[in-house]
Formats: C-alpha cells, sequence, structure tokens
C-alpha cells in the first residue's frame, strides 16, 4: 500500500519516504477545486513505462519532448508532467470521481520544490523516485491518502 501524509508531505511505500507536492489549494474532492483528494484509492493505470527521465506527457500521452529549462520557458503555463503516471481512481464514495478529475501521482521536474503543497491536486514527485515507485506498484494496489 501506498499511504500519503497531506500535513507531512510524505508518500510511504514499503518502508521507503520520499517529499511530495499536493496541491497548492489544499484538499478535497469538488470538481475543478484543484485540491488533493483524501481517502482511500487504487492505482487504476499505470502510464509511461519505458518512457525515458524527463519525458513530457500531456493528456496522459508522450510528446516526445524532454523536459528542459527552454522547454519550460516556450511553456510557462503548462502543467508539467514528467516521466511516469499513477492514475489514482477513488474507492470512497466522496471521491469516487477522482479519476475523472485526472488526479494521479507523476514525476517532475527537478527543480520542483517538495515537501511543500504546490501541485493543481496530484501527487508530485522527483523523477527519479517516480520511476522507483512506479516499478515497485501494480494496477489496483491500494494507496490512501490521509491529512
Amino acid at each position: 500500500m501506498i499511504e500519503i501524509n497531506i500535513t507531512n508531505q510524505t508518500l510511504e511505500h514499503r518502508g521507503k519516504i520520499y517529499s511530495v507536492s499536493s496541491a497548492k489549494n489544499g484538499i478535497g474532492e469538488q470538481e475543478g477545486s484543484f485540491c488533493t483528494p483524501t481517502g482511500k484509492f487504487k492505482i487504476a493505470e499505470k502510464i509511461g513505462s519505458g518512457l525515458k527521465i524527463g519525458s513530457v506527457l500531456v493528456g496522459r500521452v508522450p510528446t516526445g519532448e524532454r523536459y528542459s529549462p527552454e522547454l519550460k520557458q516556450q511553456y510557462p503555463d503548462r502543467d508539467w508532467i514528467l516521466t511516469r503516471i499513477l492514475w489514482l481512481d477513488g474507492a470512497e464514495v466522496h471521491n469516487k470521481n477522482t479519476k475523472g478529475r485526472y488526479i494521479y501521482i507523476h514525476g517532475s521536474p527537478d527543480e520542483a520544490l517538495m515537501g511543500v503543497p504546490n501541485s493543481k491536486g496530484c501527487i508530485r514527485l522527483h523523477n527519479q523516485e517516480m520511476v522507483a515507485l512506479f516499478d515497485s506498484v501494480q494496477i489496483g494496489e491500494d494507496v490512501v491518502i490521509i491529512e
């Protein structure tokens, strides 16, 4: 099981603890809120297997780009989803809309701050840690996000 602690901005899996970034807008399940949902979830899909570190995904599809400072300058407003995606599906009544809200655990630029809320609802990890996590979980695995 993956346990994500919003207060501590950590993700724990099989004894390893990673620093993460959850939503800048806090916790919540409302559509369009850009909040991180809480409760019990399942990993619905694993996307990006075999992609190179820093590969850019838009709409869960690799663009063929690799993240760079120059690319960031070219697209300053892009929400950088990199390397791998674990797409979450809510397992409780209050968070059933999670998959439809496109809430993921995903890779982020190496310079992205971890340990502070700054995402648009997803759980962000640095790329190397995202690959390690991705390779150690299965579709259907339990995830819990606690405040």
